[in-house]
């Protein structure tokens, strides 16, 4: 690990870690993820490399680091065996250390659920779960290349409820075809289910993914830009009718019930992450394993670093991005709580972009707090580019 900067992002300040299961029964055809599909021969070379990244991360502290939340995705962390996946939890159990009352979160398919596995989850200290549903229409889980089916999908969120009670689920909108009572129907499903919390996001078409290669092939057609934000205000109203708290752009809650992993991304704390493609944020640098499975492995085997990038980010360039992510929060950012913790003066930086926005109606200001206005909700990711710089 290299020394520390003078940004005030030490390495005891990170509180969170990532993990990143790469293995897939199937890739979607929309995903960009670091992921590999019928690659099981790997998975026990995969939980020998992890364990010495684990170790690896925890001899670079003093002491093992303290815990706040755990966040296992992928891929399909699930889609490892019983066994095997018991292996993982309890390598992370063993590195760390966890405040009493740690978020833990491991990402699920629907299909990989069984009484044992749910068992084991929440015997290893798992208490939340976040479940990829993106739909409960077969139709379009069928266009989304997902395996599950809408009704069995929803009684395995019940069935995870009743061990776990803090459910998450993801739900994908703007699919090809796709109808605004569709989504609607998509939404009413989801809220008539005991979830605590709920991701939405518009189907994208990533560059390299097998749903780009359709679309230029004319196979597939993006949704009208019109009707992708009619669905989205009506996801925004849903929710807020039925209790959720609309806290960051995507992302919905029960009271008590944000995710709290993310909310460290959000509001630029450091974190930990270990496997294939994991970035981390540690003492001022951030660095990014290698994507490939393969030569994430082949490196930790021949006793190398599996990081592929590492750069240090400057003090200015942290406090733009920690505006840039928390401006995605609902209530906003305050400009001089990050100003103070990178010693910057963000406001100044940040002038010329913080007024054009103020003139374009895409943001309120009161003293030193930013937050999207209702027409900025729209253009969030265009806001935070700004900020980037």
């Amino acid at each position: 690990m290299k020394a520390s900067s003078s940004i005030t992002t030490p390495s005891a300040s990170c509180r969170s870690l990532y993990i990143h299961v790469p293995f897939c029964r199937h890739r979607c055809g929309y995903c960009n993820f670091s992921v590999v599909a019928g690659r099981d021969d790997l998975i026990d070379r995969f939980l020998d490399a992890i364990t010495l990244e684990l170790q690896s991360v925890r001899s670079s502290t003093d002491r093992p680091p303290e815990l706040e939340t755990v966040f296992i995705g992928g891929g399909t962390p699930t889609h490892l065996d019983h066994d095997r996946l018991a292996t993982l939890l309890q390598a992370v159990r063993d590195g760390f250390d966890f405040v009493a009352d740690a978020e833990w979160s491991v990402e699920a398919n629907p299909e990989d659920i069984t009484t044992d596995k749910l068992r084991l989850l929440h015997d290893l200290g798992i208490n939340r779960v976040s479940l990829g549903v993106q739909s409960f229409h077969d139709e379009k889980l069928s266009i989304l290349e997902r395996s599950h089916d809408g009704q069995h999908v929803r009684q395995i969120i019940r069935d995870v409820a009743e061990v776990i009670e803090n459910v998450s689920i993801d739900l994908i909108f703007a699919a090809p075809g796709e109808t605004l009572d569709n989504w609607r129907e998509d939404l009413r499903l989801a809220t008539s289910l005991p979830i605590k919390h709920v991701s939405t996001y518009a189907l994208t078409f990533e560059k390299g993914t097998a749903f780009w290669s359709r679309r230029s092939k004319g196979d597939l057609r993006d949704s009208p830009e019109e009707l992708e934000l009619q669905m989205y205000d009506v996801a925004r109203e849903h929710f807020a009718a039925r209790g959720f708290e609309h806290y960051e752009i995507s992302n919905f809650g029960k009271p008590g019930f944000r995710c709290r992993h993310n909310l460290a991304y959000w509001h630029g704390a450091g974190w930990y992450a270990a496997g294939p493609g994991a970035a981390a944020f540690v003492d001022g640098y951030r660095n990014v394993n290698h994507r490939s499975t393969t030569s994430y492995l082949k490196r930790l085997e021949a006793g190398q670093s599996p990081i592929a990038e590492s750069e240090f980010v400057s003090a200015k360039q942290s406090a733009r991005e920690a505006a840039a992510f928390g401006v995605r929060m609902i209530d906003g950012v305050d400009l001089q709580a990050v100003s103070e913790r990178y010693g910057v003066d963000l406001p100044k930086l940040c002038e010329t972009e913080l007024r054009q926005m103020l003139e374009q109606g895409l943001i309120t200001r009161r003293a030193d707090r930013i937050c999207l206005t209702e027409r900025g909700i729209h253009f969030a990711d265009s806001v935070a580019g700004e900020l980037l710089g």
